[in-house]
């Protein structure tokens, strides 16, 4: 991959519907990501939007390593997801590129960098 052109995640990357409604839409003590992607109107009702926005950021967005490790390479993708109510919220969308090729959808982060 050369450093002048972008990368892009591939548009057939798994995001695991578990990873949206165990996970991301589901409160939790620590590190919550359901209320912050509330304030756009993401929920338990309609994680296929979540899941829609997720793909677009990441079709959108060029993707940067952010590291690699045994289980391969982390990347991070900058974007704002736009939700049910019309509001963009600013994240970080953590991919990673398994050992055997395949892209998955890890995580995502509140980008407190584009955050007012």
């Amino acid at each position: 991959m050369s450093e002048s052109q972008p990368f892009f995640i591939p548009s057939d990357a798994i995001i695991a519907r578990e990873k949206l409604t165990r996970y991301l839409l589901v409160p939790k003590p620590t590190n919550d990501k359901c209320h912050y992607l509330a304030q756009a109107g993401f929920d338990q009702s309609n994680a296929p939007a979540l899941e829609a926005a997720i793909r677009q950021g990441t079709t959108q967005n060029a993707a940067v390593i952010e590291r690699v490790n045994e289980h391969g390479t982390y990347y991070n993708v900058r974007c704002s997801l736009t939700g049910p109510r019309g509001v963009a919220l600013p994240v970080v969308l953590v991919w990673l590129r398994r050992l055997d090729a395949v892209f998955s959808f890890v995580t995502l982060i509140p980008d407190k960098e584009k955050s007012k």
